[in-house]
């Protein structure tokens, strides 16, 4: 039986959050330069998407480029803008004929134009698409977020446009640059790697985690579907107890 067969899809997660990594060593195991992991991953990229599709689930953000990986050496930056550049130039058709819909979150103002401009085309091309929203968290820093989020509601308050007291959780949420997206419920991690990365920090407060040491070149749609399953396995509390849990039911 496969790891399909055995998922409830009445109880999916809405949102999966994924840290694509392990690129490099993928690359160094093989004696290739990084870039060639990273132009592997994409392929795990693409079979990623496509099982989220199919199994119905309704957000998939992908940490795609962190504002620490700014300080990688020069000439792997500038491979991954242009690796960036051409997947969105090839992708976006399928995303299309999916009926995927692209958006970005990050600090994309450090972007090169040219990937500003494939990034904008691609959002603006399949703004329509409604079967998933693919989230590509590119050039983000959770704390870059949330300080810009507080900058915001700072200013607004200081405008007269809110009162101090009116800040609530649902008021940071929606100031964040996933506002309006429900927050991810399960959150993969790929290589072996057991941290966060400065991700989602306020997003992931009650999200599942789950750790494989697969590398991302490696990560196919079979364990993708196994993090699922994984996830429908676990028992959420939200802080409650087991017995009234099932008081609830």
């Amino acid at each position: 039986m496969t790891y399909r067969d055995q998922i409830d899809i009445s109880r999916l997660p809405r949102h999966v959050a994924v840290i694509m990594d392990g690129n490099g060593r993928w690359a160094r195991r093989r004696g290739k330069e990084r870039v060639f992991g990273h132009h592997q991953g994409v392929k795990a990229v693409r079979r990623v998407i496509e099982a989220a599709a199919e199994v119905g689930i309704n957000y998939l953000t992908l940490y795609a480029f962190s504002t620490e990986n700014w300080n990688r050496p020069d000439e792997e930056v500038s491979a991954l803008m242009d690796l960036m550049v051409s997947t969105l130039s090839n992708e976006t058709d399928s995303l299309i004929k999916n009926n995927i819909r692209l958006t970005v979150i990050g600090d994309t103002e450090r972007l090169n134009p040219l990937v500003r401009k494939k990034l904008s085309d691609a959002i603006e091309s399949t703004n329509k698409c409604n079967r998933m929203t693919l989230i590509i968290a590119l050039s983000y820093s959770s704390r870059w977020e949330i300080i810009n989020a507080c900058k915001k509601i700072a200013g607004d308050v200081r405008d007269g446009k809110i009162d101090i007291d009116s800040i609530n959780e649902e008021l940071f949420s929606l100031n964040l640059t996933t506002g309006g997206i429900p927050d991810p419920e399960l959150m993969i991690r790929t290589s072996g790697e057991k941290r966060i990365s400065n991700y989602l920090l306020w997003q992931l407060a009650y999200a599942e985690l789950y750790f494989t040491d697969k590398l991302w070149p490696d990560f196919g749609k079979e364990d993708f579907l196994k993090a699922i399953l994984s996830f429908q396995k676990r028992e959420r509390r939200f802080g409650l107890t087991s017995e009234q849990l099932v008081d609830n039911n």
